[in-house]
């Protein structure tokens, strides 16, 4: 399975009102990886991905697309802490949190 390793993510682009937060909630479960996903009042949208290196990354690779009516600018990525899994909702895998 490889490495573990915890990426949180920032999406910049046409990301909000297309879907995009249940989209990613849908991919990142059916690619078993673990986090959370919430729009961010910039604009943005901001995850959290956990689980196998190449999971992850192929998670992230994903993200560049986005669903159908998404038009991705940018992803920033940075490594995160556990504790950053803590923000999920404590019963799921994988989460739509608040907005920040």
């Amino acid at each position: 399975m490889g490495e573990r390793v915890i990426r949180r993510v920032i999406i910049r682009g046409r990301v909000q009102g297309v879907g995009y937060r249940d989209w990613t909630r849908h991919v990142a479960k059916r690619r078993g990886i673990e986090g959370w996903v919430r729009n961010r009042s910039d604009g943005s949208v901001e995850a959290l991905f956990a689980g196998s290196r190449d999971n992850v990354l192929d998670m992230i690779a994903a993200c560049r697309g986005g669903p159908p009516s998404a038009a991705v600018d940018t992803i920033e990525e940075h490594d995160a802490p556990s504790s950053d899994l803590d923000l999920r909702r404590a019963s799921e895998v994988f989460s739509v949190i608040a907005t920040v």
